[in-house]
């Protein structure tokens, strides 16, 4: 026999088994089609199908909850690499790589403001290129300017954060006093002769570099800073998972500069918002052990109830693995049945979660409303709809295909080993006392 004659008779082998066991697969189905085991199959499915909804809904909201903080820290205070140190050539290397979006020089400073009226507020001083919103769009689209201008073009000028211009009592036009400044030993610690002028209040979607964030101009920070200070290079990447391939360029040509990714840099942060992540996924993934669950009691029930059939089987020469494969296909297909819907309800609900939280808002607000006009009618002027549904509406659902594609299969795997285990106790009975019985 030929090796292409083996592989063909294994392959009609195994098409003619599988054939054999969705045949017997759907005859039961159809015969348990107004029984318990039909009920308890439907709501194993509807089980599943909802847990599928239900998890790619929240882990699209959670990561478009995240993404939006990681997008702000990027382009505003992060970047993908962080590179120390001064090199002529630097700035114009980077920029002949196809893979750099842009490059940013800053320094940086901590420092404690003084307003006006003398309130005071910890901030984080980046001193950089006026033109950075010219020459950078990503920081452009993340830093709105909300009043003023992001004028950087004459010296002493600074634009502040929004929670920051609020905790010093600043607006544009005003004048601040960098009244503590961190640096080397040429940096006065304590100085009331800072002082700039506010040419502009900017927002981002995350309120820590609201509350702590001020731009200056890259001269003022030479001047101000101290010569201590070290020039930062901030880069951007089209692929920000070309980071480490970007750093050995880097380190290969220029030995003498320091290298951080965006990864190490931003490390407790994204540890923490990872770990957020996977608890949730874990808290949601019961659903799938109580579907499981469910489907092992119904499959067990379904092989006691179906015992007479196999021993039949099994007297017809059925081997007890064919007969275990009949009701693992059938949990293969509840889990199926239940999988694909729930994918498609699970997109279909992340795509249009604006009006899904604004639709939830109307029906609890009417629903309190209806209660309030029960109870004490005169208050019902006083109830208003719930902001957080406006905040949750306000956030863009991320769907990424491979979790989703996991969280398909775990559905389908839940229902298939839930199956394979309520399955193992075939033909525990022998033929013989099955059928002198019945």
């Amino acid at each position: 026999m030929t090796i292409k004659n083996f592989f063909l008779s294994s392959f009609l082998s195994l098409k003619s088994s599988v054939s054999w066991i969705l045949f017997v697969s759907r005859r039961f189905a159809k015969v348990d089609r107004k029984g318990s085991s039909a009920v308890t199959t439907m709501l194993a499915s509807a089980g599943i199908c909802f847990g599928v909804m239900t998890l790619i809904c929240v882990i699209s909201v959670m990561n478009g909850f995240q993404h939006s903080f990681i997008d702000v820290i990027m382009e505003v205070s992060s970047y993908h690499i962080r590179v120390e140190g001064e090199n002529p050539e630097f700035e114009s290397f980077c920029l002949s790589e196809k893979t750099v979006r842009s490059v940013t020089p800053f320094y940086e400073a901590q420092s404690l403001m003084l307003g006006k009226s003398g309130k005071e507020a910890a901030a984080m001083i980046k001193a950089v290129p006026p033109n950075v919103r010219e020459e950078d769009s990503g920081f452009k689209k993340q830093l709105q300017m909300i009043a003023g201008h992001f004028d950087l073009s004459s010296p002493d000028s600074i634009v502040l954060g929004s929670e920051l211009a609020r905790k010093c009592g600043a607006r544009v036009g005003h004048t601040i006093n960098l009244y503590a400044l961190s640096g080397g030993n040429d940096v006065d610690l304590f100085s009331g002769e800072r002082l700039f002028t506010v040419t502009g209040i900017f927002h981002t979607g995350y309120a820590d570099i609201n509350a702590s964030f001020a731009f200056i101009q890259l001269d003022d920070g030479k001047k101000y800073f101290g010569r201590d200070a070290r020039l930062i290079y901030g880069i951007k990447l089209f692929d920000e998972k070309a980071d480490g391939r970007e750093i050995s360029r880097i380190r290969q040509k220029f030995p003498g500069l320091e290298c951080e990714s965006w990864k190490s840099y931003n490390r407790s942060f994204f540890g923490a918002l990872q770990v957020e992540k996977n608890m949730l996924m874990v808290m949601v993934f019961l659903i799938f052990v109580v579907v499981a669950i469910n489907i092992f009691n119904g499959m067990r029930r379904m092989v006691y109830e179906r015992r007479e059939e196999i021993s039949v089987l099994s007297a017809f020469g059925g081997r007890k693995a064919s007969i275990q494969s009949i009701f693992v296909m059938q949990g293969f297909l509840t889990g199926l049945s239940g999988s694909i819907p729930g994918v498609i309800l699970g997109l279909f609900l992340s795509v249009n979660m604006e009006t899904v939280f604004m639709l939830l808002s109307k029906i609890s607000y009417y629903a309190s409303l209806f209660a309030m006009m029960l109870v004490s009618p005169e208050n019902g002027d006083l109830l208003r709809e719930n902001p957080m549904f406006m905040l949750y509406a306000s956030i863009p659902p991320k769907i990424f295909l491979n979790e989703v594609l996991v969280i398909a299969l775990f559905g389908i795997l839940s229902s298939l080993l839930a199956s394979f285990l309520a399955s193992r106790g075939v033909l525990k009975m022998t033929v013989v006392e099955v059928m002198r019985d019945e």
